[in-house]
Formats: structure tokens, sequence, C-alpha cells
């Protein structure tokens, strides 16, 4: 439980679905607390208490309707261990194969299919099925909507008290067996509890962004201090660093605050808050942001903004935002059965009132015949062909997405990525693959461009900036001779931090390498990467861009013949970002974009329209969580990976994601197929056991008939043609 003056969290175990946590909502609400957001997946409630003495009272109203409230350390300790869901599924899992299998396979005779021995092997599964969908029922019953829980419940309890009607009336007999239905119950039950459990495994992986984002967070810092007159640097708690500390970060460090340089320069990888693909020179008087890294240098800074005040605390509590406020998307087969479980309700009650006031029965009871035909018509109308419609066709969409280097995390991301209006894509490292190389060579003084690459390749292997990598790495693929028979060769060369390399030749002509910095007495121009001066002369500059990933272009080209939008998200300057989108065919850019404006952006756009986000970075965060489908890649920091929902394995081969977009499609297809059938085998069922035309036993076998036509259908998924 987290606690503050303005709002309180408390962690709630128990909860399954949206049903639950609103529920939990309507209870604090009456008990007095203010702005009330409960979240199911992450398990937490958060809401406004003016009154403090009134949380214990608060706690215990939970309890007192089926949830309970635990600490951080509780939840802590229960990571990777099996979840109350998963514990439920294979506790009744053996008791289902032995009552399915020995129904199917065994003669009436053999012990396990006397009644007695169904019952006991069935109550346990009863029981569990009591406690795991009796709650989720009830509450979304009070909500006015109910949900596939109810039908669940209502089809398992049919079963169940049908069959107990029926051992109770031909006990002894060999027609019992017409009327025991314990292995349905329990297969209804153990086959829907492992669905929640593949969902369970799902929203667990989509709920850990925020502790990932909260181990970027530096654990410890260097402070400087004064001991007996004396400077001495050791080591600070992140959490103890106040305003106005001086901390010490060397070469590898991690920034642990935001603040401002006091002495010293450094390159700094600033990538994964701001989205600037190269690292930027920083020194004296600049400021640097907790969370980004010194690629090279040393520096001493002041702490400015410290704790929950740094940009990073502050992009971990937009991620937060990002999921409270994602939609709730309702199942499919949820928003169906909750026009269908009244309406079966309804037809169960007029079959028996039809049967015992009107219908004339042979064997003269009328109240007991009426009472099994409506209960058959229940039986008959039990959801496990619905239950298995969309699990069954999830599985195998997930299944075939994984074999193509696609992980997608739990049914709803299909459904809601088949129904994709916008696509935003990120820049650096999404769109390119974060490697440079010489786009152009401008050369001035009469130098010509073989001159130019080796003085470049010369002095850049001198210096570990990254872009001077890049050129080298670059250079080292191709010729790099001026071609004379005497080629320039450089001495006393040296690297300047911030300004670039240097070095002079035999005629003691000075040569530098650098950005703007070393030319701005010399051009006005400062849209170039590298500038190059000899003796305080401009001589060239050398423009690079980022390398574009395999088939960028043929998949936006695919997402437009798809009727989807495409759009260009980036913290990278303005001119870049918009030679790349006209290249690739992006319809829209927006660059130098902070995280903040990214999600403010993903914001709108998901309220116009379903929007998926393609990014890579911690600054993508936010925006990956708000979005309604958030897509990584594997070689993205794991905090843009756990706040997405879908993951590309392949990350240099962007057309990946077309078949990501189709295979959801079908899923979606698939699903509804699924459902289709279902509903019709209902349709026509319902009524034929209403008028008494389908004895239970016929009706079973209907029944496993709609569920083999819907699993394989499903299993035509995996070698279906995708178009």
């Amino acid at each position: 439980m987290d606690t503050s003056t303005t709002n309180t969290t408390l962690h709630v175990e128990g909860m399954d679905c949206a049903s639950c946590a609103l529920g939990i909502t309507k209870n604090l609400e009456k008990k007095g607390a203010e702005n009330v957001f409960v979240d199911y997946a992450t398990g937490e409630a958060t809401f406004l208490l003016k009154d403090k003495n009134k949380l214990p009272l608060l706690i215990q109203s939970i309890h007192s309707i089926g949830y309970t409230v635990v600490d951080s350390k509780f939840r802590e300790a229960q990571e990777g261990k099996l979840s109350p869901v998963e514990k439920r599924f294979y506790f009744t899992l053996p008791f289902t194969i032995i009552l399915f299998f020995g129904h199917m396979l065994l003669s009436h005779s053999f012990i396990l299919n006397q009644p007695l021995a169904q019952l006991f092997l069935c109550l346990p599964v009863f029981i569990i099925g009591i406690m795991q969908f009796g709650k989720s029922a009830w509450g979304s019953v009070k909500t006015g909507v109910p949900n596939m829980d109810v039908l669940i419940f209502i089809g398992s309890s049919s079963a169940f008290i049908y069959s107990i009607i029926g051992m109770i009336m031909y006990f002894g007999t060999h027609q019992v067996h017409n009327y025991l239905f314990f292995e349905t119950t329990a297969t209804i039950i153990t086959l829907v509890l492992l669905g929640n459990v593949f969902e369970h495994r799902s929203v667990k992986q989509t709920t850990t962004a925020i502790r990932e984002l909260s181990a970027i967070q530096v654990t410890t810092a260097n402070i400087v201090g004064l001991q007996m007159g004396k400077e001495v640097i050791s080591e600070i708690e992140y959490k103890d660093i106040m305003v106005g500390a001086i901390l010490q970060v060397n070469t590898g460090d991690k920034i642990a605050v935001d603040g401002e340089i006091i002495s010293g320069d450094a390159t700094i990888d600033e990538s994964m808050i701001t989205g600037e693909s190269i690292p930027v020179e920083k020194t004296i008087t600049h400021k640097v942001i907790g969370g980004t890294i010194v690629v090279n240098g040393n520096v001493r800074m002041r702490a400015e903004k410290v704790g929950n005040e740094t940009v990073l605390a502050k992009i971990i509590e937009l991620v937060k935002k990002a999921q409270q406020n994602k939609p709730d998307i309702q199942k499919l087969g949820d928003r169906i059965s909750a026009i269908f479980v009244p309406v079966v309700l309804g037809i169960s009650i007029l079959t028996f009132i039809t049967n015992y006031f009107f219908v004339h029965f042979e064997s003269g009871y009328p109240l007991r015949e009426s009472i099994m035909r409506a209960i058959a018509v229940m039986v008959i109308s039990c959801p496990c062909a619905m239950g298995l419609a969309t699990p069954t066709a999830v599985m195998v969409g997930i299944g075939r997405a994984a074999r193509k280097g696609i992980l997608i995390k739990g049914g709803n991301t299909l459904e809601q990525f088949a129904n994709i209006k916008n696509i935003v894509f990120d820049k650096t490292g999404t769109l390119t693959t974060g490697n440079f190389k010489i786009k152009n060579i401008t050369t001035y003084d009469g130098k010509t461009q073989e001159e130019v690459i080796e003085i470049l390749f010369q002095l850049e292997q001198h210096s570990s900036h990254p872009i001077a990598k890049s050129i080298v790495a670059s250079l080292a693929l191709s010729p790099h001779e001026n071609g004379g028979s005497n080629p320039l060769l450089l001495k006393e060369i040296k690297e300047e931090k911030g300004l670039g390399v240097s070095g002079t030749d035999k005629d003691d002509n000075e040569y530098k390498i650098g950005s703007y910095k070393i030319a701005t007495h010399l051009t006005k121009s400062n849209m170039h990467s590298v500038y190059m001066v000899r003796n305080n002369v401009l001589i060239a500059t050398v423009d690079l861009e980022d390398e574009i990933k395999t088939n960028a272009k043929q998949l936006i080209g695919n997402l437009h013949k798809s009727g989807v939008t495409t759009f260009m998200l980036s913290g990278d300057n303005k001119i870049k970002c918009e030679a790349l989108a006209e290249k690739l065919g992006i319809d829209a850019v927006y660059s130098e974009q902070l995280p903040a404006q990214k999600l403010a952006l993903i914001d709108k756009l998901v309220k116009e329209n379903s929007t998926a986000m393609v990014g890579d970075g911690v600054n993508d965060a936010p925006a990956l969580a708000r979005a309604t489908v958030g897509i990584s890649l594997s070689n993205a920091t794991q905090v843009a990976i756990q706040s997405a929902q879908i993951i590309l394995l392949k990350s240099n081969d962007l057309n990946i994601l077309t078949d990501a977009h189709l295979i959801s499609k079908h899923t979606l297809i698939t699903i509804k197929q699924n459902l289709f059938w279902a509903f019709f085998y209902n349709v026509v069922a319902i009524p034929v056991a209403a008028m008494g035309f389908l004895s239970p036993a016929l009706g079973a076998l209907a029944m496993a008939a709609s569920d083999v036509i819907v699993i394989g259908n499903s299993i035509r998924l995996k070698t279906k043609r995708l178009r």
C-alpha cells in the first residue's frame, strides 16, 4: 500500500475482470473515496481520501466483498510463483481428464462412470468454478451488463444441477446415465480456466513497464563533499540526493538526477529520453537529464531536480496515467453474451411454463418433465463452444505470429490491431538502424573529394565519438586514399572534447574536424553533420544520414493499401525527419517532440481513431502505453518492450509488421466465424430442446460437435493463406 497527502494506492488481489474493478470502485465511492480508479490488470486501486482515518474502514470493506488488500512486499514475494488462477487450473485438470475420458471411453458399468464416483470427481471442480466465476458473474449482473462468466457459471451450474436431479430420480437404474453431465460441468470450468491462465500471463507481461522504468533510475551516485577541509567523493543513495548536491559523473556512468554541469565536459547519450539519434556534447552551464549515459568524459554537476521532479520520474508517471486511461475493450463474446444470457434464461423459464401448463405428458409427472426440459435448454445452451471460440483462435493466431518472429501479448491485442486506422512510427532505431553513413561531401578551396576522404579517415580513427566511429566504419568499406604517389600523412593528432579532432601535415598545416562549433566564424550554415577546416579556412562539409531499415518503404506501401494512415513522431530534427518521411511516403511528420508531446499527440489520435505506436526508446514508453496498440522491437530498451503489446523479433525487417497486421485481421475473422457457429448451434438446438425432441444424450453429442467445428476452424488458421 502506497499513500501520500493527495492520493492512496491499494494493491488488491483477486480481481479477474472489469466487473470486479467496477464493483470495488462503487464500494469505495460509497465509503467516501473520490476520483476512484481501479485497474484489474495491474491490481491497483487509486483514490483520493481526505480523511486518512477512514482508510482501515475502506480496506475492511474491500475484504468484505471478497477481495484482499496486500502490501507491495507481499506482491514482490509472489513474483515468479503460480497465480491463484493457475493454481485453480492445475487443481481442476486431473479431475476433468479422468471424468471426460472415463465418460467417453469406458462402459457404464465401470466404477468411474458410477453416479457417486462422478459426483465426487466433479464436486471439487464445481466448487472452484463457483469461486472463480460466480463472484465475477454476480458482479456483472449488478452492473446490468452480464459478461461471459455469467454464461459459464449458468452453463456449468445447470449441467451440475441437471446431473444431481437425474442422479436422485434415477439412482440405481441404467437410465441414470442419460442424466449425468458432470464431465460437462468440469470441462467447461477447466477450459475457461485455461483461457484465463493465458490471459493472466499476457496481462502480467504488459504491466511491468513501470518497474522496468524505475530500474533505469540510478540507485546510487557519487557525491562530492568536504571532510576535515579535504574534498571527499562518497557514494549516496538516489533517494537521499538533495537539490544543490554536487555529483561526480564519469565515463560509462548514468546521470542520477537532473542538473547543471559546473565543471568538465562529456559526450552524453540522451536518446533514451529525447529520441535524438546523435550523442550530444555537454560542458559547463549545460543541463543534463537523469537516466542518460555519459559515453565519454567526466563532469561535475549540481543537482537541480530530484525525486519525483526529474524528467525520468515524470515519464514514469506518464506511463502510469497512459495505462490507466487505456480504453477497456470488452471481448466480442462478452458483448454478445450481454444479450444472449437474458434471452436464454427467458427461454428456459418460458419452456417450463409452457410445458407445465400446456403440454400433456404420458408419464404423468408434468412438474418433473417440465423442470427437466427447462434445465435441458440451459444445458444445451451451455457456452462451451462460445468459451472456445475466442481462446482457440487467439492461441493459433499468436502461435502463427510467433513462428514469424512476432510476439503478441494477449487476445485483446489481436482484436485491437486488426481494427487499427493509424500507425505512428518513431524514427531512430525504428524506421532507421541507428548506423550512420556518409550521404554527401562538399569540398571548398580547391580540395578534391579524395583528399577530404583521406583526411577524414586519418583523423576520425583517433576519436571515440559515436559519429567518428560511424564515419570510420563507413569509409573502411570503400577506398580512402587520395590516389596520389605521395598520400597526405598527418601527425600530432589529438582530440579536444566537445570540439573535434585535429592534426598537422609535414608542412605544419593544421587540419580540424568537428561540429559547427569549429566553423561558426567561417560559415552561417549550421545544417551539416561534420565540418573540416585547414589553417582556419573551411575546406569541406560532410552530411551523414541514418541507414533506413530493410523493407521500410514496402511496409508503408502495404499499410496504405490496407487503408492505414501513417505518421512519423520523433525527437530528431525537422529536416532529417521530413527527408526520411518523403523518401518512405509517410503521410504526416511530427519532429523535435519530447515524451510529453508524443503522449499528447497519441492521446489525440487515439480519441479520433484506433492508433498503433511503433517505438524503441524510453522516451517512447508513455506513447506506447497510451496507444491502442504499442509495438516495439526486440533490440529496443526493456521499458519500450514492456510498455508494448506487440514485439517484432526481426527488428531490421520492418515488413514483418505487415504479417502482424494480417494475422490479427484473420484471427479476428476466425473468432467471428467461431462465434457464428457456436450461436448457430444454440439457435437450432434450443427450440428443439424446449419442445422435448432432443434428449440430453443427443444434446451433449451436438454440443461436442459444435466444439469440434470451432476448434477445427481455429486450427485452419495455422495454414490459411493470408491476404
